[in-house]
């Protein structure tokens, strides 16, 4: 077909031409034939130049159109199939956005994935990027509230200060975001504290501790733990705070920081600095000796959080060696002498009835790997899997605010930690949101992101916080 277009322009050329220099022959004969010999020559040359560009302008047009097109149509196969793998209960809150946003995920996933293997970027680094960009905006700040970018300790850390005249020293909260140890920033919970330092005057710290996979444990606690410590060095004099007054909270990981920080400060034998008064644990990640729990087996495809990638972001914040993944979820990282202790502490015969009125199965002992288990061993360590201290080390915790949500993985590792804290006379506030999952409060007051749930979640906190 190509050829018979060129054709037909080579044709209409030579003809339009002929005419022209006809006429010229007819006036200068001798003239003609040269020149007419000479023109001939270089429209022929000028138009086969032009077929071979045409051609070659059309096969990269083509190409491209075919490149672009199997591209796509790989991504809507790899989102599809993901959403195919995906089961959003009846109970959960806003079921068609849920399924809208974690399809949108999936895809950022899924290019992420393809970018990384064709060698143009990580795919840690593209979906922060995206993330950043597209997802997250800062928006002006409010009346009532000043917000200072500083750091403490050489730790980023985002200040939020409410200006409202104080009769007195004001409470603080160290906040530190989720993201499982990878993903997360500042930003991504800025919407969050500046509710929570506006509705319950309370000047807030939002902590940037570094990332994996560029810094594994302890990095990120290491971070946490200054910054801290910084803030509790200078709260009275630098922020009108009562150090005595100021509490540590996250979500997700985020939580589990707060909670193996504060775990950490009770060990510490240098008690100059006040000890936080209580941990603000939102859906808080708080072992991962075992994800075959009532709550990972109901939840298992639950978005955004799904059972495998729980483990996945365990492997990551610990060495990075994914390969483990199975072997973590099946459970054969756990060495056999710890596993009478750990049933102990995580049975779910320590679960609210109605925790298992989905239904649940008592998962077969697995096979103890001593390779899976050296690979992993920090990983049973309190600092990451605060659930898993002994009771001597629970007791020295602060006072505790605990939130769930029904339809999340991680659901057991929250109400399984107040039970270990009620057992030992601990002082435990529980908030469970019905019909809430996992990553809700990472949709507050998002524009078309937002979930009217994640109020219910922020509020919780809030309400909590006034208390201290």
């Amino acid at each position: 077909m190509l050829g018979k277009l060129f054709g037909q322009v080579s044709t209409d050329a030579s003809s339009s031409t002929s005419d022209q220099y006809h006429l010229l022959g007819e006036v200068f004969p001798s003239a003609w034939q040269q020149q007419h010999q000479t023109c001939s020559y270089y429209t022929v040359e000028h138009l086969n130049r032009e077929k071979k560009h045409t051609t070659h302008a059309l096969q990269l047009h083509f190409g491209t159109c075919s490149r672009t097109v199997s591209f796509l149509l790989l991504v809507i196969g790899l989102v599809y199939a993901e959403l195919m793998n995906s089961d959003i209960p009846c109970g959960v809150a806003n079921r068609g956005k849920l399924r809208m946003v974690h399809g949108l995920f999936v895809g950022i996933a899924v290019v992420a994935r393809i970018l990384h293997r064709l060698g143009i970027c990580h795919q840690v680094s593209f979906t922060r990027w995206f993330v950043a960009c597209f997802l997250y905006h800062l928006k002006q700040v409010p009346a009532g509230l000043r917000v200072k970018d500083m750091t403490f300790s050489e730790v980023p850390v985002r200040v939020y200060e409410p200006t409202s005249v104080c009769d007195g020293l004001r409470r603080g909260l160290m906040y530190f975001h989720g993201g499982g140890w990878i993903l997360g920033s500042i930003d991504s919970v800025d919407e969050v504290c500046r509710h929570i330092a506006i509705e319950s005057d309370t000047t807030v710290i939002s902590v940037g501790y570094r990332l994996a996979p560029e810094h594994r444990y302890p990095a990120q606690l290491d971070d946490c733990e200054k910054a801290t410590c910084h803030f509790l060095s200078v709260a009275e004099t630098e922020f009108g705070v009562d150090s005595h007054r100021v509490a540590v909270g996250g979500d997700s990981t985020g939580a589990n920081l707060a909670a193996a920080l504060c775990q950490r400060l009770a060990c510490s034998e240098d008690r100059h600095l006040p000890f936080p008064c209580a941990q603000v644990l939102i859906y808080p990640a708080l072992q991962m000796a075992d994800f075959n729990l009532p709550s990972y087996q109901q939840n298992h495809a639950v978005p955004i959080l799904f059972r495998g990638r729980m483990a996945f972001y365990f492997l990551q914040y610990l060495n990075g060696d994914v390969s483990l993944c199975q072997e973590v979820l099946e459970g054969n990282h756990v060495p056999t002498e710890l596993r009478p202790r750990y049933e102990l502490w995580l049975s779910p015969s320590n679960l609210p009835p109605e925790c298992l009125t989905r239904g649940f199965y008592k998962h077969p002992s697995p096979e103890y790997d001593g390779e899976v288990y050296h690979a992993i061993k920090d990983g049973l360590e309190p600092e990451v899997s605060p659930l898993l201290a002994d009771d001597a080390l629970i007791q020295k915790t602060p006072r505790t605010f605990i939130l769930t949500c029904e339809y999340d993985v991680l659901r057991d590792d929250g109400i399984l930690y107040r039970k270990r804290l009620l057992d030992l006379g601990k002082d435990v506030t529980w908030q469970h949101v019905l019909d809430g999952f996992h990553g809700m409060i990472n949709f507050f007051n998002q524009g078309w992101l937002t979930f009217p749930s994640a109020v219910q979640v922020v509020d919780g906190a809030v309400h909590y916080i006034k208390t201290l």
